[in-house]
């Protein structure tokens, strides 16, 4: 389960939807040739000596000369047009560095997640654009250091208005501004914006579609989804663990893997500066004197000011607490913020090199099974991916790998030895590389047969038989030879048992009993139910692929109901959860009330809009829980934004179009836009050559228009649309008109005929 998605979140709908479009229409303009060798600390300074643009040096508004999205497209484009990427050269992102659009796109984005709202570009005043510049040029001229928090050249949008100058504060502030843990400055987590803006797109061309977590497309559910497509002949499976690599990160390994792919010195130094600046981090006396300071008998209540986004629900609160383990670990490494994750897989990416290598080079097929032959194509069921049919004792010898964060899973089909000496090797690579000691039993080998535990989900593996036969006395199978073999994706009982406990809603293993939810117990009943919805509608879509999603979420919901009803009973003083079904109904639908309050009907409350509805909770019955998405997964799968980005450059490519335009050729056939240029220049040559065309002769042709006949219709002498074309995609002009004179041939003998009539 992913961790909760960030608030710069606002932002990515802009980025994706509006990227090629714009593109297409506004092609972004080179950046500058070269900076000014003139350095001003002071923005307006910077502003005026008209740094990296070409507008009105006064005023910084004038240097957002394209559009940053498009910008952001480009180097999206470009990374993903060679391919393979890691062929391609490393791009250049130092000019980049230098476009102010990117730094007020970065602005947008820390903003949104700093206050919870998106900010129009045009909303952005003089003064934050000025800084801005400032904090650009200071970038480029290395004297951007991270953690400044007494000289910031931009401030947070909150903290603005109380801006103090360090001159005029007192040893002790001083002291506990630059000693007290807190968030990072806000320029800080704008820069780390901006390198993430140039790294995304340059590393996600070069990733191995193997990969997932921390990756745009690439959730929890479209690993499960590929491990149900991939994974299903396998018998061995490694399971292992690289979290430790994610909490404590060596700088020159990472820095190491990073310059393999990026050459500019300025983002290099960037990165290297904010994983070696030290973060901020409380003593060990300040925490238990913090401790003491919480001690005490009334605690007043905080009120959020206006500005301040509110907490996460109880229900999102509740969710995250169901995060799997692989998801548990999510990276931050010093200064770099938002980067960390980003980072954390390049430093993985190269194990997930080294395990394609692997898998070429232990991929040995086998003409009598059906599961990879000699071209390494399945030749098995493709619109059933898990069903592996029986084979004889010579199998194809092969290894898979999928990897989520710092956990990954490998899957042998042959036998156990193969799988023992791919440990080895491993061991070896991640001693050498990361530097990480692994042994057996942190790699331990499974057979599929008792169970494979990955992202709370179990794969396990059944015998798929034949038509079932009784005999007339009891039921006996006759044929017990299976015809293949079925790989199961459930979801694990015994972990949600165990992440409820967790979350203090119930008791007991063996016999689950619900506890009562006194974290709403000031809550309105209405409020409390609709929390409780969202929590089971997400649990439902969070095991949207397991084969036992309804046995699962009823769970869930039987658990959560009983809560809620040892709840109300206590709230309610109704002594038991059969008082409380007995009046709120099943589903706790009904308005449950104090006996000593004597209020109306809870309906005419209702009517008059003075209570809120009560939604029932969902899903009280197995029947109501919607059946698992069995749906493969397409081979060579992509996330949707790269699959339109590689169509995009594929319909922009030169080659593309050559190849179209010589098999319509073939065929015969002329394109549309092709034949309307034909008309077009056949209507401007003909139009000169024809003589004026008067009234009198119009009134001429109209009325001698049922006398005249033309059976062919391709003999119109100055017809200007006539178009001479081999087969076309469209009827020509010529037989067009043809069938325009016959239509007003025959309305007039009709019109001739009625005045005969008459």
């Amino acid at each position: 389960m992913p961790p909760p998605p960030p608030r710069r979140a606002l932002l990515a709908p802009l980025l994706r939807l509006r990227a090629f479009s714009s593109l297409a229409h506004h092609p972004p303009s080179p950046p500058p040739p070269r900076r000014h060798q003139f350095v001003a600390a002071d923005p307006t300074a910077a502003a005026i000596t008209g740094r990296g643009g070409v507008g009105n040096p006064l005023d910084p508004a004038q240097l957002l000369r394209d559009d940053p999205v498009a910008i952001t497209a480009s180097l999206w484009v470009s990374s993903f047009r060679a391919q393979p990427a890691t062929a391609a050269p490393p791009p250049s992102l130092s000019p980049f560095l230098s476009r102010l659009e990117l730094w007020v796109l970065a602005y947008q984005k820390a903003y949104a997640d700093e206050t919870g709202s998106y900010l129009p570009r045009s909303s952005i005043p003089a003064s934050t654009l000025s800084s801005l510049l400032a904090l650009r040029n200071a970038v480029l001229d290395a004297r951007f250091r991270f953690g400044n928090r007494l000289t910031p050249f931009l401030h947070s949008p909150r903290a603005a208005a109380a801006v103090q100058d360090p001159a005029t504060l007192s040893k002790r502030k001083l002291r506990a501004l630059l000693t007290t843990p807190g968030p990072a400055p806000f320029q800080d987590r704008v820069v780390q914006e901006l390198l993430l803006l140039l790294l995304e797109p340059v590393y996600e061309a070069r990733f191995s579609p193997k990969s997932f977590a921390f990756r745009p497309g690439r959730s929890p559910h479209a690993a499960i989804r590929t491990i149900r497509r991939s994974f299903a002949p396998y018998l061995w499976y490694i399971k292992g663990d690289l979290s430790p690599l994610l909490h404590s990160p060596d700088p020159a390994l990472i820095v190491g893997a990073l310059i393999r792919d990026v050459r500019d010195k300025k983002v290099v130094d960037l990165i290297r500066s904010a994983l070696l600046t030290p973060p901020v981090t409380a003593r060990p006396g300040d925490e238990d004197a913090a401790k003491k300071k919480k001690k005490r008998k009334y605690q007043k209540k905080k009120v959020l000011p206006e500005g301040e986004p509110k907490p996460d629900p109880y229900w999102l609160q509740t969710f995250f607490g169901f995060a799997p383990e692989e998801a548990l670990t999510q990276p931050d490494w010093g200064h770099c913020g938002v980067l960390s994750p980003l980072l954390a897989n390049v430093c993985l990416d190269e194990l997930d090199k080294w395990m394609d290598e692997k898998i070429k080079e232990l991929h040995r097929p086998s003409k009598s099974d059906v599961v990879g032959g000699e071209d390494g194509v399945e030749q098995g069921n493709t619109s059933w991916p898990e069903f592996v049919p029986t084979s004889g004792p010579d199998k194809t010898r092969k290894v898979d790998y999928i990897r989520f964060g710092g956990h990954f899973l490998i899957g042998v089909r042959g036998p156990r030895a193969d799988a023992a000496v791919l440990r080895k090797q491993l061991v070896e690579f991640c001693d050498q590389r990361f530097r990480i000691k692994l042994d057996n039993e942190s790699l331990p080998i499974e057979h599929i047969t008792k169970g494979i535990m990955f992202l709370d989900h179990v794969l396990c593996r059944r015998v798929v038989y034949p038509t079932l036969r009784y005999t007339a006395t009891g039921g006996k199978i006759i044929s017990e030879k299976g015809v293949g073999t079925l790989l199961s994706v459930t979801a694990s009982l015994k972990q949600c048992i165990k992440q409820f406990r967790k979350l203090e809603f119930l008791k007991g293993d063996r016999e689950p009993d619900p506890q009562p939810c006194f974290r709403m117990f000031h809550a309105t009943q209405a409020h409390t139910n609709a929390q409780m919805n969202k929590l089971l509608l997400t649990m439902a879509e969070w095991y949207r692929y397991a084969d036992n999603r309804k046995k699962v979420v009823n769970f869930c919901s039987y658990i959560i109901r009983g809560s809620l009803a040892k709840l109300y009973a206590a709230k309610y003083k109704l002594r038991s959860r059969a008082k409380v079904y007995k009046i709120a109904s099943r589903n706790l639908s009904r308005p449950l009330k104090d006996k000593k309050g004597q209020s109306p009907e809870y309906h005419n409350l209702l009517r008059m809009g003075l209570v809120d509805s009560i939604d029932g909770l969902q899903y009280t019955r197995m029947s109501m829980v919607p059946d698992p998405d069995y749906t493969p997964l397409p081979n060579g799968w992509r996330p949707d934004h790269e699959r339109i980005l590689l169509e995009y450059i594929k319909l922009t490519d030169q080659q593309t179009l050559e190849e179209q335009r010589s098999c319509i050729r073939e065929e015969g056939l002329i394109t549309p836009q092709d034949y309307i240029s034909m008309l077009v220049w056949g209507y401007k040559k003909n139009a000169v050559l024809l003589p004026s065309f008067k009234e009198s002769d119009h009134k001429g042709s109209t009325e001698e228009l049922g006398s005249d006949t033309d059976e062919s219709g391709d003999e119109e002498i100055g017809n200007p649309y006539h178009v001479d074309s081999p087969k076309v995609l469209f009827p020509t002009k010529t037989s067009l008109c043809s069938y325009s004179c016959k239509s007003q041939k025959e309305k007039a003998e009709k019109q001739k005929k009625r005045l005969t009539m008459h």
